[in-house]
């Protein structure tokens, strides 16, 4: 479903990512583990169409990412570190809205359910969006791409402002996600979150993948010490 081989990208002669080679099939869940500069923002990005690789292939579902953007987007739910919503509008209005822009029409009982999977309080639906903490936003934006059914999700810091209980939920969520044939790529710091949700897992540094690791083979603890050595090389 998503295939990445050597890709190359570069800004004013630095290397973000460097031959970079990946596929993740239909029904995973990857984990892009690794510290701010890595790629994994990058990475995404080029996923998104909204940056062309210099060299190599990024496609999504056998489309050119970057060729084929608009078509590409279509198909995925993206979920960003910081979730723009309008502050104006309710979070049951701006996943409406959102969801009629990508084409899809939801009743008032759908919208909320969609919602209240995400772990949004049903008492904060019709409040307004400048009301909410960072963690409510997040779960609107969540529910935004949740609501989109998309055959492949990417999350860039998506815990962020979650708490550990809508954290688990978020968990929880894209293992359901998963089981219904969604690829996932989750870009995260958080090694016991990506260690638990994910089948594997693959450690960036300085814009090259040095190591892929199946979940199951490792830890928790075993992981960290792992990603920590790897860091510090």
């Amino acid at each position: 479903m998503i295939k990445i081989e050597n890709a190359v990208k570069s800004f004013k002669g630095q290397k973000a990512i460097e031959n970079l080679t990946l596929e993740i099939s239909q029904g995973e869940i990857f984990g892009l583990l690794g510290a701010n500069g890595a790629g994994k923002s990058t990475t995404i990005n080029m996923l998104l169409g909204f940056l062309s690789p210099d060299s190599g292939v990024v496609q999504i579902d056998h489309k050119n990412c970057s060729k084929d953007s608009k078509e590409v987007r279509k198909h995925i739910g993206y979920i960003p570190e910081n979730v723009n919503l309008y502050p104006y509008l309710s979070g049951i209005e701006n996943l409406d809205y959102f969801s009629r822009l990508a084409g899809l029409k939801y009743a008032k009982s759908e919208l909320k359910d969609f919602l209240s999977s995400c772990g949004l309080q049903e008492e904060a639906h019709k409040k307004k969006v400048s009301t909410y903490s960072k963690g409510m936003r997040q779960k609107v934006g969540i529910a935004i791409a949740y609501a989109k059914k998309a055959k492949v999700y990417l999350l860039d810091e998506p815990a962020s402002g979650l708490d550990p209980m809508a954290s688990n939920e978020l968990s929880q969520l894209l293992k359901k996600l998963a089981s219904e044939g969604a690829a996932i790529v989750m870009a995260s710091h958080d090694i016991f979150r990506v260690r638990e949700v994910c089948h594997r897992i693959g450690i960036l540094k300085q814009g090259k993948l040095l190591k892929e690791i199946n979940s199951e083979d490792v830890s928790a603890n075993e992981l960290e010490t792992l990603y920590l050595d790897f860091m510090k090389n």
